[in-house]
């Protein structure tokens, strides 16, 4: 029986304190030696489980990664969806809303990325912004905020309904670890493309974001779409913990191929025969 990282799946109404969560949690793991075969074993199952879903075209995954600058979210979304069919797997990043975007409803840039049935959608960041760095900004009231917590509840619920599963992960990060990755950007030349003066404003406003993700756990997951919350100090363990939730996710859709098609089958003979003949011709 393989070991499992600590992941919190967080219920209605479940009041979280980060600051109970270590984010430099290991579970049961004590290097990333410890977790070699477990993952080669996991990405061969993902392998697997992602031709399923591609071929059957009866679901589809919509997974979203949420985190404070440098808790590595396009990191994980490249190192987990790597080993996945190209074709089957679409990424997207959530900037700045555009003029055009800000003149729709907030969930309709989101929306309108969500992929088709068998296939897999990976966001970094995504319409949880519009109830986090707009509150951290003051670009919205507490009382609009809530309003939107019940839009995302339905806009969630509505894409289940419709084959898509949500799932949502948090990657949780230390403000000492991003501080060493904020330097690390800065010290090494070939990383200052990586660092944005505004990483520096919004680290000043660390502990709002966490209140602001606390009250996002505790008003916008449900049963069906809960946050999971992974410890992310160590990237190892974060890669791991995250292929285990996306292998997991997979398996509970009870995924199987598509029926044969029997009248494929009227097509051999003359296949059969072109190959033989080829075969001759070669002699």
């Amino acid at each position: 029986m393989s070991k499992r990282p600590l992941n919190w799946v967080l219920a209605t109404g479940d009041k979280i304190d980060l600051k109970k969560i270590d984010p430099k949690s290991t579970g049961e793991y004590t290097s990333k030696e410890d977790t070699e075969k477990e993952t080669k074993e996991l990405m061969k199952r993902f392998e697997k489980l992602q031709d399923k879903l591609f071929s059957s075209k009866k679901k589809s995954l919509l997974f979203i990664f949420q985190g404070m600058d440098c808790s590595g979210k396009d990191g994980v979304i490249n190192k987990v969806f790597s080993i996945s069919h190209p074709q089957g797997v679409q990424t997207h990043s959530f900037k700045t809303p555009t003029r055009e975007e800000l003149d729709h409803d907030f969930l309709w840039r989101a929306h309108k990325l969500v992929s088709g049935l068998g296939y897999i959608t990976a966001f970094n960041r995504s319409y949880y912004e519009d109830v986090l760095i707009t509150r951290v900004h003051k670009l919205i009231s507490d009382k609009k905020a809530q309003q939107r917590f019940k839009q995302i509840r339905h806009f969630e619920e509505m894409l289940d309904d419709n084959g898509v599963k949500v799932v949502k992960i948090f990657l949780h990060i230390s403000k000492e670890f991003q501080l060493e990755k904020l330097i690390a950007r800065i010290e090494n030349p070939k990383k200052n493309w990586k660092f944005d003066e505004s990483d520096l404003l919004e680290r000043k406003s660390w502990d709002t974001y966490q209140a602001y993700y606390e009250d996002v756990f505790a008003n916008a997951a449900t049963k069906d779409h809960p946050w999971h919350i992974v410890s992310s100090d160590n990237r190892w363990y974060r890669d791991l913990a995250v292929l285990q939730i996306v292998v997991r996710t997979l398996e509970d859709l009870d995924l199987s191929y598509p029926d044969p098609n029997p009248k494929l089958q009227d097509h051999l003979p003359d296949m059969y025969a072109e190959r033989e003949k080829l075969l001759k011709d070669k002699k």
